[in-house]
């Protein structure tokens, strides 16, 4: 390693090697200094950190490209060229007598000096500090430099990290109805070029993956807010987005509740803009609290119509209905605007019906006459079936008599046949 008698001292010149065996035993500890000199300098070289170590020091001068810094008493280290280029804001503004860490590139260089670099320090202090988010839990800005269709690429220190769609606040948050993925990137690009606070979820240096939260910190500034709601309450508010799986009301300071498809109506919906529009006024009553999601119900604030609907409907009444819907598995009646009903395809022709077949002779909108043949309040169930449709039981009775009509006709032709073969 020493191929030169020259060697740097702490303050950057060539003090020669004398320099060095005082640097050396100055440094060593009583016991250590026991032994000849060529032990005490191998001892001293163990001392030295090797490449890929993180060292700190003192800058002790700054000039002609280069920053010289003290490494603990023990050598000069030089970072130079491109490993000056600063990944973290720690050594932008370094200075004489500033305390900073350096990563060692090579023990000795070609003028003596240990080679490091703040490139790789600052990479280093930068992944140190991100993993310290994770734990503590603040924030810190971000800058939306990409997106993708599954979320957005952000710029945190001098990191760049990724933030899944699934983390963005309700604000920002891509409401496409059908999910269509070229519309939500769409979306995404706008934020682009765009600061916001975020929070780090994980922060891991050797797969090189981070992951930031918008969300978070929305979540975080909710929990006040929310501890002036309990489950039960009623609120009024304005429905922001409607999408298939149900309808997003915005009220309070900011808050938003999601009303779920099942907890809009008590009847039966395909999807909440049957009911709703964005825009409308509406009240609803919070059913659910957790952390920063809100759920709430509309039909809750209306009585149950299936509490009556015996007072209305009698098993073996007939009644008119409108085809709601047509479904492999039967139509779908409106009876009035709180009771649908089911006519199963089985209870729509005495004969065996197809799905295509169905499909043919009944329409939306039609208006039929159905018998109704069982109804179950508490399942919010009501069967029908088509008015002369024969009940199945019945036609299976009819069946048997057809059956047994048949057997004894045949038994009477074979006893004939018996009888006209004795006579012979």
């Amino acid at each position: 390693m020493l191929s030169r008698l020259n060697y740097p001292c702490i303050t950057g010149s060539s003090c020669g090697f004398r320099h060095l065996r005082g640097s050396i035993i100055y440094n060593m500890s009583d016991e250590e200094k026991k032994g000849t000199f060529g032990d005490l300098l191998k001892k001293f070289f163990t001392k030295l950190p090797a490449a890929g170590e993180l060292v700190k020091g003192t800058v002790i001068s700054v000039d002609n490209g280069a920053v010289r810094i003290d490494v603990n008493g023990i050598t000069t280290g030089v970072i130079r060229g491109h490993e000056l280029f600063s990944e973290s804001e720690e050594f932008s503004n370094t200075k004489i007598g500033d305390e900073v860490e350096a990563t060692v590139i090579e023990q000795e260089n070609e003028n003596g000096e240990m080679e490091l670099s703040f490139r790789a320090a600052g990479h280093e202090i930068v992944w140190k500090r991100m993993e310290e988010l994770v734990q503590s839990g603040l924030t810190i800005e971000g800058k939306i430099v990409n997106a993708n269709k599954g979320g957005l690429m952000v710029q945190v220190d001098a990191l760049i990290g990724f933030m899944p769609v699934s983390q963005l606040s309700p604000e920002n948050y891509p409401r496409v109805p059908g999910g269509d993925k070229n519309r939500i990137l769409e979306h995404l690009k706008q934020h682009i070029g765009k600061a916001m606070q975020v929070k780090v979820l994980d922060a891991n240096k050797k797969n090189e993956k981070l992951i930031v939260s918008e969300k978070a910190v929305w979540e975080d500034s909710q929990k006040a807010v929310l501890d002036a709601y309990k489950i039960g309450d009623i609120i009024e508010g304005e429905v922001g987005a409607l999408t298939s799986f149900g309808a997003f009301i915005k009220f309070g300071e900011g808050l938003e509740g999601l009303v779920h498809i099942s907890e809009i109506a008590w009847q039966r919906i395909d999807h909440p803009k049957d009911v709703l529009k964005i825009g409308d006024r509406v009240k609803a009553q919070i059913i659910d609290l957790n952390k920063s999601k809100i759920y709430l119900s509309i039909k809750r604030l209306v009585d149950d119509p299936w509490k009556s609907v015996k007072d209305s409907y009698k098993i073996g009444q007939i009644v008119e209905g409108e085809i709601h819907k047509v479904e492999p598995f039967g139509l779908m009646i409106r009876l009035d605007n709180d009771i649908h009903g089911l006519a199963h395809i089985s209870e729509l022709s005495n004969a065996q019906m197809s799905e295509d077949k169905m499909g043919e002779e009944f329409k939306v909108g039609d208006v039929k006459k159905f018998e109704i043949v069982n109804i179950e309040p508490a399942e919010h169930r009501l069967g029908l079936r088509l008015e002369g449709v024969k009940p199945k039981v019945e036609a299976k009775k009819e069946e048997k008599k057809v059956e047994e009509k048949s057997e004894a006709v045949a038994e009477e032709k074979e006893e004939e046949k018996v009888e006209e073969q004795a006579a012979e």
